[in-house]
């Protein structure tokens, strides 16, 4: 069997490569692809090989192939059905964290099916749900907090998502650009610009990948409140203002990286159990707009500069592969 595969080759440059696909052995399955997406801050930082070495192991994602700064197959979102293995999973629509490939054939533990209720477009959500719903467990928002999530893309609007569940609970989006409004809306959350957003706040949220975000992160954050910090910024060097009042106020600045489950759940959850969990909270149609209308997986390698373009308004690229029905 063969299928094909988005390799990335050189700085700004991706081609799709003919794969060997072996039959599935015992504990194993074959997917075809149906949807997949691109992860829009950690692949621009691949595509770009801005991947710093120091994190060339770390930033291997389940599957990848080859090898850090290039070539590789890389990406971590993808719905496909089973064509072959165990009989309970054939035939069943399920999540992977692949790299974006039309067919391939992994261990049967790596798959999660879908639940009936998720649409197979919406669930390649689900690994950024997962990134999300791990760094709200490192926050630990309660009812009623003043949240403030700084940076409306997919990830930032993503964590607002899940805390504006909370009661009482006040959650603003705040983001440079005017548009991503409708989309804090969408997720059932207020908006703002920097200078007009909430300060004094119980919680923040850094994901804007700016030393500008995070030093307005640091300004809402009110009295030994927490600024929980999940940029990637990759190989780039950036400035905190942790002088001023960052002490006085005795501020917190908290790393969350989905790597590993938060240390809040690390005792009872698997990354299984996790991921399963993040496809659940995907039932909401409001998501789907967060999702941006599918390109065919044959055209990816030239749409790849436009997606990553920093004036694009795309949160998450849907990717479609051959046979996939329509997304909606």
């Amino acid at each position: 069997m063969q299928g094909k595969a988005l390799w990335y080759v050189g700085p700004g440059r991706a081609e799709l490569r003919a794969e060997e696909v072996a039959a599935p052995a015992s504990g194993e399955v074959t997917v075809r692809a149906l949807f997949g997406a691109i992860s829009r801050g950690t692949e621009r930082l691949v595509h770009a090989g801005r991947v710093p070495a120091s994190e060339y192991e770390r930033m291997r994602a389940p599957m990848m192939g080859g090898t850090f700064p290039y070539p590789v197959k890389y990406g971590y979102a993808t719905v496909g059905r089973v064509e072959a293995g165990p009989a309970e999973l054939r035939g069943r629509v399920v999540f992977s964290l692949h790299p974006h490939q039309s067919l391939f054939t992994i261990p049967a533990s790596a798959v999660c099916p879908l639940p009936q209720i998720i649409p197979p477009a919406r669930a390649v959500l689900a690994a950024n749900m997962e990134t999300a719903l791990n760094a709200v467990w490192d926050g630990a928002p309660g009812p009623a907090d003043r949240i403030v999530v700084v940076g409306g893309g997919l990830l930032g609007l993503l964590v607002a998502y899940l805390c504006a569940r909370l009661p009482g609970a006040g959650v603003t989006v705040v983001d440079i650009v005017s548009r991503r409004a409708a989309l804090a809306l969408a997720a059932g959350t207020r908006f703002a610009a920097p200078d007009a957003a909430p300060t004094d706040c119980d919680l923040v949220f850094h994901a804007s990948a700016s030393a500008e975000g995070l030093a307005t992160s640091l300004r809402l954050a009110g009295e030994e409140a927490s600024v929980v910090e999940l940029s990637w910024y990759g190989s780039g060097a950036v400035a905190a203002p942790l002088g001023e009042a960052f002490h006085s106020r005795r501020l917190r600045l908290v790393s969350s990286q989905v790597g590993r489950v938060a240390p809040s759940h690390r005792a009872r959850w698997t990354h299984g159990r996790r991921l399963a969990a993040a496809l659940a909270l995907l039932a909401d149609p409001a998501l789907d707009a967060l999702i941006a209308p599918a390109v065919d997986f044959d055209q990816l390698p030239g749409r790849l500069a436009a997606i990553f373009d920093p004036a694009s308004d795309v949160l998450c690229q849907l990717i479609r592969y051959p046979g996939a029905e329509p997304e909606h």
